[in-house]
């Protein structure tokens, strides 16, 4: 597992993946895409797009059936995605004891 900022190298097909935003449809620079971690074939990638500035993080499988990978949009900044990616899961616990807090002060 490697944390580092250099550029992420995959064949032209995984590189094509990923290689445009899904909001405005500009293209990404691949020197911006940050590797966040490494296990194996499978890569935790961030970017932000120039042009909307929306962030996304990606997971790009490579495997011997080819390479794919999985966006999703967020507001998470790279150094954010590091520090809560091996956070433990809310539970209904965390969301009732956040409800009672919230209903306690009236904030909402």
């Amino acid at each position: 597992m490697s944390n580092r900022q250099t550029p992420f190298h995959l064949p032209q097909e995984g590189l094509r993946l990923i290689s445009y935003c899904p909001l405005c449809h500009a293209n990404f620079n691949p020197f911006k895409i940050k590797v966040l971690e490494e296990r194996g074939d499978s890569h935790l990638l961030h970017t932000e797009c120039q042009c909307c500035h929306s962030s996304v993080v990606i997971l790009v499988l490579a495997s011997e059936l080819g390479v794919s990978s999985v966006g999703l949009v967020t507001d998470l900044t790279s150094d954010e995605i590091i520090k809560f990616k091996d956070a433990n899961e809310v539970n209904s616990d965390d969301v009732i004891e956040l409800h009672l807090l919230l209903n306690k002060n009236k904030i909402f």
